[in-house]
């Protein structure tokens, strides 16, 4: 048995390069379980930090109303589902839960918050993963049970559901709310250049002083980017991954990201980005690369039609150990132009070809 490995993912980092220019306002805290970074340009540090504790009190309030085991509403709420019980209506949850079961069915349930049973029967309901496997019984009667979104009933007054086996886990959806959220409060506070990082999932608002907010994506392997991205204003990227929350048996990784068609972790992927921009881009790019991922890369290209997803960078994870990056053809246009020494590899998604990228790291200066 291998030792338990556990990340929790630092997927993007920021590169600011010094240029000798005025560097921005920078905060950090650790919220959601992973590190948040704050990233303010051109306003007094003052107006900088009242904003970015503005943001982050935000972030605390959603933090204690979505976790998915610790006490919260979501987990009492849970609890009450588990009791075929209601539970008095929280306006603000309620949306959050009428919205996350429009990306559900959109997804084709592949992007499922009513499966947070079978991510606790994985381990994954606790702040680092135990290194057993669930007994494969366990696992069938989940599936057999089949929770879904849809079997929430969202009343006036209430909360209740049809299918006591619902046990919401917001993980892949909650970061995204924070980021929009984010978004508005520094608009409100005047703020019109920044980027919020939230353990890899980020937005960006206006510019890095002259160009546009830069990051890099975190390689699924090792330290390092696999890309650079420049974000222009409203964009948002959000990243699933095998390396995140994951434990090893017997030389065999298991990740976090269940396909709730079978009750395992999804196979054949390392990551996935996507790349967002427009309402809700925050939400839309934490939830939207979840269903990607767990489709894999040959069902890839048909969920992001499904789902409006024109950007998107995949690493898989083939038999051999080497590395490809595939590439949608709009995408090419966007990931590119900040990745240098680019080489072609055959494609293996949709029309266009896979790309292969050397490693460079982000210039001094300039685009």
């Amino acid at each position: 048995m291998k030792p338990r490995h556990y990340a929790i993912g630092l997927l993007l980092a920021l590169l600011l390069a010094a240029c000798g220019k005025p560097q921005p306002y920078q905060q950090q805290a650790f919220v959601f379980g992973t590190l948040v970074e704050i990233s303010i340009a051109g306003v007094p540090d003052e107006q900088a930090k009242a904003a970015s504790q503005a943001v982050l009190a935000r972030f605390d309030e959603l933090h204690r109303k979505l976790h998915p085991w610790q006490p919260s509403a979501l987990s009492r709420l849970n609890a009450a589902f588990a009791h075929g019980e209601a539970a008095p209506a929280d306006a603000e949850l309620a949306e959050f839960l009428r919205d996350a079961e429009a990306i559900a069915v959109r997804s084709g349930h592949l992007f499922n918050p009513a499966i947070g049973g079978l991510i606790a029967l994985w381990g994954f309901h606790a702040d680092a993963p135990h290194d057993r496997l669930p007994d494969p019984s366990e696992i069938a009667h989940w599936v057999r049970l089949n929770p879904r979104m849809s079997d929430i009933h969202i009343e006036p007054d209430s909360l209740w559901s049809s299918n006591p086996a619902v046990q919401v886990d917001l993980g892949g959806y909650a970061k995204g709310v924070a980021l929009d959220e984010a978004a508005r409060i520094l608009h409100e506070k005047g703020i019109q250049d920044a980027l919020v990082n939230i353990g890899g999932n980020i937005i960006a608002l206006g510019r890095n002083g002259d160009r546009p907010w830069r990051v890099g994506i975190q390689h699924p392997r090792k330290p390092g980017t696999l890309a650079m991205l420049d974000l222009y204003d409203g964009e948002a990227v959000g990243t699933s991954g095998d390396y995140q929350r994951y434990f090893e048996l017997e030389g065999r990784r298991y990740h976090h990201l269940i396909d709730p068609r079978s009750g395992y972790p999804s196979e054949g992927m390392q990551s996935v980005t996507v790349l967002l921009a427009g309402e809700r881009a925050g939400v839309r790019s934490d939830a939207l690369s979840k269903p990607l991922f767990i489709a894999g890369a040959d069902q890839l290209e048909e969920h992001a039609r499904r789902t409006g997803v024109e950007h998107y960078l995949l690493s898989t994870r083939p038999a051999r150990s080497t590395f490809r990056r595939h590439w949608r053809p709009a995408s090419i246009n966007r990931f590119g132009p900040s990745v240098r020494s680019l080489s072609r590899l055959p494609g293996r998604v949709g029309e266009g070809p896979a790309l292969g990228l050397a490693f460079a790291p982000s210039p001094a200066c300039g685009g």
